[in-house]
């Protein structure tokens, strides 16, 4: 994965980073040498100014890295700690430690009320499951979304941890949730479409028997911990807002065993499947760059 550099990074021949479909000798590279200020990618002014507001600057690209960081080490803290027996709470509360360790808040304590510091999303929970002292047993599958502010930068992922022995109904629905989010990483190009990564996804879910949840989506993130584009994780390639270098955001697919709809329990809260079905979810938080995309919460234990 390469760091975001501007649109100059494309040669002349490559398709144009606008999606237009032209050459890019033959479209924006002109006014990108006449406007694009050295190591600046934000400065695109032919863009729509909805579009030129999601793209971060090289600096607010290395403070969403360097909170990205954090996110993925507690994830791998977490690895050697999630086994029978262990409390949600306990989660909570070593997520807690790791993130103010690490020089961090977590996001998500007193967001919009949110109680906790992380969501643990146990079986058939799809996303924000509230920690408490229900301990975890052989067999669950648990997803653990964890995002971390550094210095007023958020970096925002999620894995799936299993628990002893599980089913391998359960196996497969985590392996090919996880395969999910890496199809729809791998859509992410400048010239490219955020229909294109749902698509990406969805596809691969159904192929599989699966279905993909329509109520929650991935999203912008920067200095804020939810900004715009949104990213649905279903949808038709060539459709919705183009994707230009500089722009920040999760992907974050939640797939299901059963049915996509879902209910929120009375803590308004924690989503289920509306069938009672397992459910699972991976995300990482992404940067478009000049010549692909790069993946800002990598794993450091496993690099992926």
């Amino acid at each position: 994965m390469t760091h975001p550099t501007p649109p100059s990074a494309l040669g002349r021949n490559d398709p144009c980073h606008c999606g237009s479909g032209k050459k890019y000798k033959k479209c924006h590279w002109e006014a990108d040498q006449q406007h694009q200020p050295e190591g600046s990618p934000s400065m695109m002014p032919w863009l729509a100014p909805k579009t030129q507001a999601m793209i971060k600057t090289p600096r607010q690209i290395e403070g969403i890295r360097r909170a990205s960081l954090l996110t993925a080490q507690i994830l791998d803290q977490l690895e050697d700690k999630i086994t029978q027996g262990v409390t949600t709470n306990q989660i909570d509360q070593w997520v807690t430690q790791a993130t103010k360790e690490g020089g961090g808040i977590p996001a998500p304590l007193n967001y919009k009320g949110y109680p906790k510091s992380v969501c643990t999303s146990i079986n058939e929970v799809i996303c924000h499951g509230i920690p408490s002292d229900r301990q975890l047993v052989e067999g669950d599958i648990v997803n653990v979304d964890v995002t971390s502010v550094v210095d007023g930068f958020f970096g925002d992922a999620s894995r799936m941890y299993l628990v002893g022995a599980v089913s391998p109904e359960a196996r497969k629905l985590v392996e090919v949730t996880r395969e999910c989010l890496d199809f729809g990483i791998m859509a992410v190009r400048p010239g490219g479409f955020i229909g294109d990564i749902g698509h990406a996804i969805q596809t691969h879910a159904e192929k599989n028997g699966y279905s993909v949840v329509r109520d929650f989506v991935g999203h912008g993130i920067g200095e804020n911990f939810h900004e715009e584009p949104q990213v649905p994780h279903y949808g038709q390639k060539g459709t919705g807002q183009p994707l230009v270098p500089g722009m920040v955001f999760t992907i974050e697919p939640m797939i299901n065993q059963g049915k996509w709809q879902m209910r929120v329990l009375k803590d308004n809260w924690t989503a289920v499947t509306i069938d009672g079905s397992l459910s699972a979810q991976f995300e990482h938080t992404v940067a478009v760059t000049g010549t692909g995309v790069e993946v800002l919460t990598l794993s450091p234990r496993h690099g992926r």
